[in-house]
């Protein structure tokens, strides 16, 4: 069988001074930091058999996707099954003291999790990002492929593949910025995950936190 790697990339921190919930709203590029951990990830990746890299088309994710294609030669497309999953609270700080939870007009948004009734339901987002890997694995055939898309999107598919329930909480999510959750196929055939930190965790400045 013909054997195929999908690595699916989450972009690098964003530039977000005004600690916004930005889902999919426009404007919000990598910091500083989240440009070093785009370069980190195109390191990792250099020696790589990568044909195809592909972006969501936020502006975060396409960035982090520049380094990687740069440094292998290939130009970055685009596939909007990669992007943030929908939100309401969208440009809304969201917690529990200064956010949209002290509001009671917001609490019939949270009215069920395992969908979740806030947003984009997780099964539509494991379909599309399903998609979107099979076609890049279709687009690297026998090599690799590098897919950027984001936390929530990637966490939920890995769920899937893994036949396990897709709602869960935020809190145990093993997808830090910079991080490749790797997709293994046998010809059409999932042959396992692997997840890795080539830019270390989310923060660097809190390793040991």
């Amino acid at each position: 069988m013909t054997r195929t790697v999908v690595h699916l990339l989450r972009h690098g921190e964003v530039h977000n001074p005004d600690g916004v919930l930005y889902g999919r709203l426009p404007g919000y590029g990598l910091s500083e930091l989240g440009q070093w951990q785009a370069e980190a990830v195109a390191a990792h990746l250099a020696e790589r058999d990568v044909v195809h890299v592909v972006a969501s088309p936020l502006q975060r994710a396409r960035q982090t996707a520049e380094p990687v294609a740069a440094r292998l030669g290939v130009d970055v497309a685009a596939d909007e099954r990669l992007v943030e999953a929908h939100n309401l609270f969208e440009g809304q700080h969201f917690s529990v003291g200064d956010g949209v939870l002290r509001h009671p007009r917001h609490w019939p948004r949270l009215r069920n999790p395992f969908r979740p009734s806030w947003g984009e339901p997780y099964a539509e987002i494991a379909d599309r990002m399903l998609a979107a890997v099979r076609h890049a694995r279709e687009r690297a055939a026998g090599q690799e492929a590098v897919c950027v898309s984001h936390q929530l999107p990637i966490w939920t598919l890995r769920r899937y593949l893994g036949g396990r329930r897709l709602w869960h909480d935020p809190r145990n999510r093993q997808c830090s910025l910079g991080s490749l959750t790797s997709v293994t196929f046998d010809g059409d055939a999932v042959a396992g995950v692997s997840y890795c930190e080539p830019a270390g965790l989310s923060d660097p400045r809190q390793a040991g936190a």
